[in-house]
């Protein structure tokens, strides 16, 4: 595990409440300012701060109403899961996609969402959409500490977790948890996203 302040433990781990969503998002859209793929969706820097808070919202949202958004003191650090059962806002989602992305992105966009569907584990499961540490608290440990603190709960349900990799560079980090390669999602021009799962423990 990751060397740092939250490594030997989960810290200050929270359950992030409504009032707490923008900043949450916020610290979601620095971490994933260097990622290989909403980078490609939004290679215009200007473009990606205005769309990417929405699409986040879109896409994982849920997480706050379910109680199921974790975040670091300061928000250093954010996770937001999606229950068994609970999905994004798809049509939230196509708008932002139909409206922000040129038309070459948007056809491999929709391809990566239906190959991401279909990798989903048959049986119930805990999903995450997007875990990200704020650039200046990186390599301490926060990271290790929100997955850790998520999948407890995960372990105490014997349920499966389920994640997208879209940046190589975290691999690593979700091996360290428990998840292993489920094979690989790529369309078209899009940078390559690894599904992993956590197979649900049962002792």
């Amino acid at each position: 595990m990751a060397n740092g302040p939250w490594s030997m433990g989960h810290g200050p781990v929270r359950t992030a409440s409504a009032s707490d969503r923008a900043a949450a998002i916020d610290t979601i859209v620095l971490a994933f300012a260097a990622d290989p793929v909403v980078r490609w969706c939004w290679p215009d820097a200007r473009a990606y701060l205005e769309h990417m808070p929405g699409f986040t919202q879109a896409f994982c949202g849920a997480a706050f109403v379910h109680d199921s958004a974790y975040c670091m003191p300061d928000f250093a650090g954010a996770a937001l899961w999606l229950p068994p059962g609970v999905h994004g806002d798809e049509a939230a989602l196509g708008e932002i996609v139909e409206r922000t992305l040129s038309p070459e992105v948007q056809n491999d966009m929709n391809g990566l969402f239906e190959q991401m569907s279909r990798h989903h584990p048959d049986e119930p499961h805990w999903y995450l959409p997007m875990i990200g540490v704020a650039p200046a608290h990186q390599g301490k440990g926060c990271g290790a500490a929100l997955m850790a603190y998520a999948l407890e709960r995960c372990d105490r349900e014997r349920l499966a977790a389920y994640l997208e990799s879209t940046n190589p560079r975290n691999i690593t980090l979700y091996e360290r948890h428990g998840f292993v390669k489920a094979g690989l999602i790529q369309s078209g021009s899009s940078p390559p996203i690894v599904p992993m799962v956590r197979r649900a423990r049962t002792a």
